[in-house]
């Protein structure tokens, strides 16, 4: 995630994409790098962060960073599986041999290139299976999900003609994408769809494992609360002092997940108005609201507005 700083006295900052209003805008600033742990019973942690110029690529440090993630979890009692799932920015053959090397699962967004097209392109049409996706409806009659969404795998080899080949599982996942500009009435020649793929070594079924890779997006839970509190705007003119000023932005966060999901009941208690609200719209639309101080008998009294 991109944090745009002001000033061009601060140190290491770079410029680097990000979308704003819809549009892909080039910024001034940073490139925050947060990894966290989270099990499906409990919500996700930072279990590590690296501040990077905004300009440097996010697979940068990535692998040793993965290391780190790894030995936290187990330093903290994990003795289950492992999985390290992230995005194609991460698909680098130093992440997956680092995931090997320490004996963990990995699920890894592909990048879509000419290999991993040429990987899918031969798979039959008799192969893809529709999966419940939003907007998904059960067919009573035929027993399965009519959705725009299909899933398939095929085994691939990445990083094919290097030491670090790695040769495991190819789901690939296509989705209609309609024109929202076609005009009305106005049919399709020919379908358009996106194909989206993970490399994976998940033992589960195809379903399963391709349901587990997308579920890797809680962490911009994680990523939301930061950029809601303490960084929008990373205060020092020194790159060290704003990456322990990011350490600390993650401790924080971690010490008071407490807070955090108190908050979040009481989006949920508003009459249900902001159940998937994050905490800082919560803390604006409920808790920060405008109030008048009154003195009466040598005290001070808050008078709120009436509901």
């Amino acid at each position: 995630m991109l944090r745009r700083v002001h000033g061009k006295q601060k140190q290491g900052i770079g410029f680097g994409h990000a979308k704003v209003g819809g549009y892909i805008v080039w910024l001034r600033g940073y490139n925050p790098l947060v990894a966290t742990l989270s099990t499906p019973m409990s919500t996700p942690v930072a279990a590590a962060t690296r501040l990077h110029s905004g300009n440097t690529g996010s697979a940068r440090g990535a692998a040793s960073m993965n290391a780190e993630v790894i030995g936290t979890a187990r330093a903290c009692g994990a003795s289950g599986e492992i999985v390290v799932r992230a995005d194609s920015a991460f698909y680098a053959k130093t992440v997956i041999s680092t995931c090997r090397r320490h004996g963990v699962r990995f699920s890894v967004t592909t990048r879509i290139d000419a290999k991993t097209r040429t990987a899918y392109a031969g798979i039959s049409e008799d192969q893809w299976i529709d999966i419940r996706y939003p907007q998904a409806v059960w067919d009573e009659q035929e027993q399965r999900w009519i959705s725009d969404a299909q899933i398939t795998e095929t085994t691939y080899t990445a990083f094919a003609g290097t030491r670090h080949a790695v040769t495991a599982r190819l789901i690939v996942r296509r989705i209609r994408h309609d024109n929202p500009n076609r005009a009305a009435g106005q049919e399709e020649l020919l379908p358009d769809r996106r194909y989206p793929a993970v490399f994976t070594d998940s033992p589960y079924t195809l379903v399963q494992a391709q349901a587990q890779h997308r579920q890797h997006a809680i962490t911009e839970q994680v990523n939301a609360d930061l950029t809601a509190g303490p960084l929008p705007h990373l205060p020092s003119g020194q790159f060290s002092a704003n990456d322990a000023w990011l350490t600390c932005a993650g401790i924080a966060h971690n010490l008071t997940r407490i807070a955090h999901n108190l908050t979040r009941a009481a989006g949920h208690l508003a009459a249900g108005a902001w159940p998937t609200a994050r905490p800082a719209t919560i803390r604006a639309r409920i808790i920060t609201v405008a109030a008048r101080l009154a003195h009466r008998a040598r005290t001070i009294h808050l008078h709120l507005p009436q509901p």
